[in-house]
């Protein structure tokens, strides 16, 4: 079979009139990329952890993977959040046991299991066993020879946190572009709202086959709602929508005839607004509940992500209006996970070597184009 020929493909080009406004498709099917990505996008921007509210004491915390590294966000005794990557001081085991958001862990330190080593919650190693006090096993070393280790230097390796409202994120390059830099816009336009009023309702986790960018781009644009998701469409009026790009952020914003009491309501009208933060996190209101969601696009490997959604009420308890809010949010992933997977099938056969985008679409070529530019840089 013949497959795409790289010669006939560019670099997404700046203009979205031009025929190489789309990322070739070698950038969503070939495995050396998604290796690259855990440097080059995951390893350099800021990156969704969870929510603030799940942790609100402290000696709280919950871990979170990006890449091939797992960090423990924790609550730390100054009430400050903070992370670390979940690897000992001493001879790198992991240390805590894999702990989601939703349900988190607790303690006044921080213990690794193999030898008890003991940090603070602030990383800083408080204590270690008598038998790294002592040389008693070592007949060539006396006791006063062992040398005591720096609670400093010997500390757990910290993480960059940062926060917009009650939302975490962090950064796992040395030397970071702020957050605020990053979010732009969104950071004001969200921080403006009681986001941290609102409980954690319910998580669903999806896996999809295919590539992450592959669904990043189907959620950044509306142009196979039409088609695709008539019943949401049937209260929103598509034509008066619009799709705003800004450098690392964009929103969809569709005006629902629905009047919803609530108090994320940011215009006069009724408005069901999609944020996406590049790479992989985005904030929904459907503009038909008082309530939110977020979306993790969770990259397992080339061809598969994992969706995680989580819902947030005034009350954890879901109402049945928050529950048909939230089966009319899993009825839309439901019918995206169709399109991602039906054209992963196609990029996979290698028929095409870079796909072309359409005017409204704007949104996707802003996507592709930070890809891009990571990989380049």
């Amino acid at each position: 079979m013949t497959r795409w020929d790289d010669s006939r493909t560019q670099n997404v080009s700046d203009d979205i009139t031009d025929d190489t406004n789309a990322l070739p498709a070698k950038y969503f099917t070939e495995e050396e990329i998604f290796e690259m990505e855990k440097d080059k996008v995951f390893g350099q921007y800021w990156i969704y952890a969870g929510h603030a509210n799940t942790i609100s004491e402290p000696g709280q915390f919950f871990t979170r993977t990006i890449g091939d590294r797992q960090l423990i966000i924790v609550r730390g005794e100054d009430g400050e959040v903070k992370a670390f990557d979940n690897v000992c001081a001493h001879r790198g085991s992991k240390m805590v046991e894999d702990t989601p958001m939703t349900d988190p862990g607790e303690g006044s330190r921080i213990q690794c299991p193999y030898h008890l080593w003991t940090y603070d919650l602030d990383g800083k190693l408080r204590s270690t066993p008598k038998s790294f006090e002592e040389a008693s096993l070592n007949p060539d070393l006396e006791d006063e020879e062992v040398q005591e280790f720096d609670c400093e230097t010997n500390g757990l390796n910290d993480v960059h946190v940062d926060t917009i409202g009650p939302l975490i994120f962090v950064n796992l390059s040395d030397d970071p572009l702020s957050l605020a830099e990053q979010a732009g816009v969104m950071k004001d336009r969200l921080e403006a709202l009681p986001l941290e009023e609102y409980e954690h309702a319910t998580r669903i986790v999806s896996e999809v086959e295919c590539n992450w960018k592959v669904f990043a781009s189907n959620y950044s644009e509306c142009d196979h709602c039409q088609a695709n998701h008539q019943d949401w469409i049937e209260g929103i009026a598509l034509d008066e929508s619009e799709l705003e790009v800004n450098d690392y952020h964009w929103v969809l914003h569709y005006t629902h005839e629905a009047d919803v009491d609530d108090e994320l309501r940011i215009h006069d009208e009724q408005e069901a607004q999609f944020h996406y933060l590049w790479p992989n996190f985005t904030v929904n209101m459907y503009g038909t509940a008082d309530g939110y969601g977020t979306y993790i696009i969770d990259p397992i490997d080339t061809d598969r992500f994992q969706l995680i959604a989580d819902y947030y009420f005034q009350d954890g308890e879901l109402s049945e209006e928050e529950q048909e809010f939230v089966r009319t949010s899993r009825q839309l992933q439901e019918e995206d996970f169709e399109l991602v997977e039906r054209q992963w099938e196609g990029y996979k056969t290698g028929a095409l070597a870079q796909a072309q985008l359409g005017p409204n679409e704007h949104t996707v070529h802003r996507f592709h184009q930070l890809a891009q530019e990571a990989y380049d840089s």
